[in-house]
């Protein structure tokens, strides 16, 4: 499989680029590629460029070939909103999902999150959350990268303006996730946190037009819920 890296900076149509050094450390140092092997770049603004890595010294170049408009994006437009998760359960939440083919990613504080961040470390962590949408981008052949917003209440979330469908994992919903009418738009799917979304939250969401759905009799982690609800929502209206 030929190694592939996102370029933080728009690729031109054809000629040679010297590589960002943070790419170039990668494919030398962490996966040893050499001069003259083949590798393909994407700058997030879609399709894909094969190209070929020169070494020269301490500095990386690669010979662009002609961009191929090749697009691994879902017909369903998805954006996961998932209430913080401790330890390094986002991380993989993040990557899993951006796998899966979500649009975006709405990380929200949650009243019974055990993970609580704000100022100076909420922004790098979300930093960190976007370098994992990238990682999973390189390795899942996407060529758009999601975005991963910056941390927000649930409520302030609820109160933005949404012209697609709002489902909400709720244990006490009767509504099956794939007895849902299909929408006609974008879907935002909101996940609870370990402890589960709160009374109150889950009438919030109501009132905000959220329609409760569940994935049946068993309880799942909220690292496997909303996997699992991505996952059966591509098999139904996206491009399993």
């Amino acid at each position: 499989m030929i190694s592939r890296f996102f370029c933080p900076v728009p690729l031109p149509r054809a000629g040679e680029i010297q590589l960002p050094e943070a790419l170039a450390h990668h494919a030398v140092r962490v996966l040893r590629l050499r001069d003259g092997d083949p590798l393909i770049l994407f700058d997030g603004g879609g399709g894909e460029v094969p190209a070929v890595l020169h070494v020269r010294g301490k500095q990386c170049f690669a010979t662009l070939a002609e961009r191929r408009d090749v697009e691994r994006e879902s017909p369903l437009p998805l954006v996961l909103v998932q209430a913080l998760a401790s330890g390094d359960k986002m991380d993989w939440i993040v990557q899993k999902a951006v796998e899966l083919g979500v649009s975006a990613l709405v990380p929200v504080q949650a009243e019974r999150s055990v993970l609580r961040l704000a100022g100076e470390r909420a922004a790098k962590r979300v930093e960190h959350w976007q370098q994992v949408a990238v990682s999973a981008c390189e390795q899942s052949g996407r060529n758009r990268v999601p975005a991963v917003a910056p941390i927000t209440g649930l409520r302030d979330f609820l109160a933005r303006p949404h012209d697609g469908v709002r489902l909400v994992l709720d244990p006490t919903a009767t509504t099956r996730l794939l007895d849902a009418e299909r929408p006609a738009g974008a879907v935002q799917l909101l996940i609870g946190p370990e402890g589960g979304w709160s009374d109150e939250e889950l009438a919030a969401c109501r009132s905000a037009g959220c329609g409760g759905v569940t994935l049946g009799p068993r309880v799942l982690r909220t690292e496997t819920a909303g996997i699992a609800a991505i996952a059966a929502l591509q098999a139904t209206w996206g491009d399993f």
